[in-house]
């Protein structure tokens, strides 16, 4: 059973950062696809970036491109997105993903994933 714990979220005035972190567990972290998704109120569930088993292929939505960034490291199964600039339009509950198959057509497509985890909001104000 393939498990992903999200982390990080909090209250923060527009122009803070935060750090989501999201661990998985049963499976084999390096093999898996990582992905972040964010659910605005009353907004359909978006894709946010990804990033490729080694780490090196990132992807991301064009409305955070500069401001987010995705990382993963494969020795803690962990991987992270660290959001800068925050705008209150970047308000949603943030939910991370996995697959272990994934194409640069169809990374931004929930049905793409797997595994979910259950989300950590992040509020920002103004």
């Amino acid at each position: 059973q393939v498990q992903l714990v999200e982390s990080g979220g909090d209250s923060v005035q527009t122009g803070g950062s935060l750090r989501l972190s999201c661990v998985v567990s049963g499976n084999t972290f390096s093999k898996l696809y990582m992905t972040w998704f964010r659910r605005a109120p009353e907004k359909e569930r978006e894709a946010v970036a990804t990033v490729g088993t080694s780490g090196t292929l990132t992807k991301y939505a064009d409305s955070v491109k500069g401001r987010f960034f995705i990382t993963r490291n494969n020795a803690k199964n962990t991987v992270y997105l660290e959001m800068n600039k925050l705008r209150p339009e970047d308000t949603a509950l943030y939910y991370c993903a996995a697959t272990e198959t994934w194409s640069g057509d169809t990374w931004f497509r929930e049905e793409t994933y797997n595994f979910w985890g259950q989300g950590t909001q992040v509020t920002v104000s103004s």
